[in-house]
């Protein structure tokens, strides 16, 4: 293991800890979100190999586990060493439609002739120790592409990106932790491996997978009416800008004070049941924005 990763590694167990660098303002215990639930959430990712690449895959796997000393799984059950056909209808609808770059053809074309799949398992998570954990994650993801994987996907929040953005929002997350900022780390992890905006203009629009990172989910209702004219594109990129700034007071100033700035009151998870993985056990917090109606 190089010294980078090292550092990386050293900065993620003192978030684990509850110690984080004391240098910067943003990493306080009171970021963490009380849990509604006693459901503790966990990574499931998945990844596609080449024909009869199911056991390279595997070692790779477990060689990123080793390296993060972390408790991490290969899953022997639901991996496979052939093509499943399922996966290129499951990538296309969980491609992040946020960032422009997100994925390639060339990402594409992977997962159409991918020859083998394989699940890896993350530990249960409190609020405390999700942001490392999800960071660790993040790491073996870019692991898994150097070392044989041709694609990637976050089952937990159903989100996928291609190589090249995996590859970045990883060394966005390593440069984050090297300087101790707690914010861009959480942020990395967040735009990474959670979803948003999820939804449509009558039930609103909000982020899956936020308690990948200890936060509750943001739900936006836009308040149109069935005789206007559907949310477009750019609108609905505004909604996910808009998700990410509370996202980001929620870490900087802590759950309660960011939302109760805000006059947000947070309610049950109620989208999914408990025991799925996308179920958010931090809770919902609604906002309503009638301009977005307008």
């Amino acid at each position: 293991m190089n010294s980078k990763r090292r550092g990386v590694l050293a900065f993620l167990a003192g978030l684990i800890l509850g110690q984080p660098s004391p240098s910067n303002a943003s990493s306080k215990s009171s970021v963490f979100a009380v849990a509604r639930s006693s459901y503790k959430p966990r990574h499931v990712l998945c990844f596609l190999g080449g024909e009869n690449g199911l056991e390279a895959l595997k070692q790779s796997a477990r060689a990123g586990i080793a390296a993060l000393g972390d408790d991490f799984s290969v899953d022997e059950e639901y991996s496979r060493d052939k093509p499943d056909d399922r996966m290129v209808r499951s990538f296309n609808i969980c491609w992040d439609r946020v960032d422009p770059e997100a994925y390639q053809e060339a990402d594409e074309n992977a997962v159409a002739t991918h020859g083998s799949v394989l699940y890896v398992l993350g530990p249960s998570m409190t609020a405390e120790t999700a942001v490392a954990t999800s960071a660790k994650a993040l790491l073996l993801v870019q692991h898994m592409l150097d070392h044989g994987a041709v694609a990637a996907k976050g089952e937990s929040a159903g989100v996928a990106h291609g190589v090249q953005r995996w590859k970045e929002l990883s060394e966005q997350m390593r440069k984050a932790a090297a300087s101790d900022d707690l914010l861009a780390v959480a942020r990395a992890c967040r735009l990474a491996l959670a979803r948003r905006p999820i939804g449509d203009d009558a039930d609103g629009m909000a982020s899956v997978g936020f308690h990948l990172v200890g936060l509750p989910d943001v739900l936006i209702t836009v308040g149109r009416k069935d005789d206007q004219p559907r949310t477009t594109n750019t609108e609905q990129l505004k909604i996910a800008a808009l998700i990410d700034e509370i996202a980001d007071e929620m870490v900087k100033n802590g759950v309660e004070v960011a939302l109760r700035r805000r006059h947000v009151e947070l309610s049950d998870d109620t989208r999914y049941e408990e025991n799925e993985y996308k179920f958010n056990p931090f809770g919902v917090a609604t906002v309503a924005e009638p301009w977005i109606a307008k």
